[in-house]
């Protein structure tokens, strides 16, 4: 299975912290808010990735994140000219996916949660047998974010975005795992009222299908969309907090890479001392001396 990480966007909603920098670059406590999708894809095992951003901010993805053998993977990229829609990241990433399956998440989601790995292996097993599964995550106001309703074998039964009157809490957070038909899918969505091409319009199309399911996101996990200031700042006390409380760190890549065995101990080490000054720095130090 191949990751896609989409990271475009005018980020309009963090303006004015975003007129200059992508929002996905921007800080959520003490690493770039890019990391946190990047290490669910890596707890996920899927170790070759595509980001697509705008053609402003593809020189600073690269700066940061390079090809990707700092962590044991691959990373590539690619340009989206104008915010076009989510679904057009399968279209832009076709070549990228070839024939394999593939997980979409949006770079500003950040998931937190014991029992993620566990999830991710699920859902992603789910997608690969039937064609295509989504999460869905308790909200109090669904009617805010595209909203799944299911049955309780998971079978999704309807979803629909931002709807008036919802008939589930469970909104659908930007994790999506799908087969390769998803490319095909993406080239026949027809543009919606404003123009793009929806996600949910190629979940309707798996449902449509009867190919679509639900991995419910249970007590034990959060959620958070960083789109706007407020959120960003709750995304920050979260992973501070529990950083502090916890003394273990929230979607550190280096360590998932460590962990998975993409990289080795002293490879883990030469990335550490690069930071060495900073608590980040001295934390990966740390899960090498702890293993002593």
């Amino acid at each position: 299975m191949k990751g896609i990480i989409l990271a475009g966007g005018t980020g309009s909603r963090l303006f004015p912290n975003t007129i200059a920098v992508s929002k996905q670059l921007l800080p959520i406590y003490d690493k770039p808010l890019i990391y946190y999708p990047l290490s669910t894809l890596l707890l996920a095992n899927i170790t070759e990735i595509l980001v697509i951003s705008t053609p402003e901010d593809i020189p600073n993805y690269k700066k940061l994140l390079g090809d990707g053998s700092w962590l044991g993977i691959s990373i590539c990229y690619a340009i989206q000219e104008e915010p076009n829609g989510l679904a057009e990241a399968f279209i832009i990433g076709e070549d990228f996916i070839g024939d394999d399956s593939v997980c979409l998440i949006l770079g500003d989601n950040v998931f937190y949660g014991q029992s993620f790995s566990t999830l991710l292996k699920r859902t992603r097993n789910q997608a690969e047998q039937s064609g295509a599964a989504i999460f869905g995550y308790q909200v109090k106001d669904p009617s805010s974010y595209g909203v799944v309703e299911f049955n309780e074998d998971y079978q999704v039964i309807d979803i629909k975005e931002k709807p008036k009157h919802p008939k589930s809490n469970y909104a659908v957070p930007g994790l999506y795992f799908y087969n390769n038909d998803v490319v095909q899918i993406a080239k026949n969505v027809q543009p919606s009222a404003r123009g793009e091409k929806e996600i949910t319009s190629v979940n309707r199309e798996y449902l449509k299908q009867g190919k679509l399911r639900v991995t419910v996101m249970g007590r034990g996990m959060m959620w958070m969309d960083t789109g706007t200031p407020k959120n960003m700042y709750k995304a920050s006390s979260l992973v501070k907090n529990v950083q502090e409380v916890q003394g273990y760190y929230i979607s550190a890549p280096e360590e998932i890479a460590w962990q998975r065995h993409f990289i080795d101990d002293e490879q883990l080490r030469a990335l550490a001392i690069k930071i060495d000054s900073t608590d980040y720095g001295k934390y990966l130090l740390s899960l090498l001396s702890n293993q002593e």
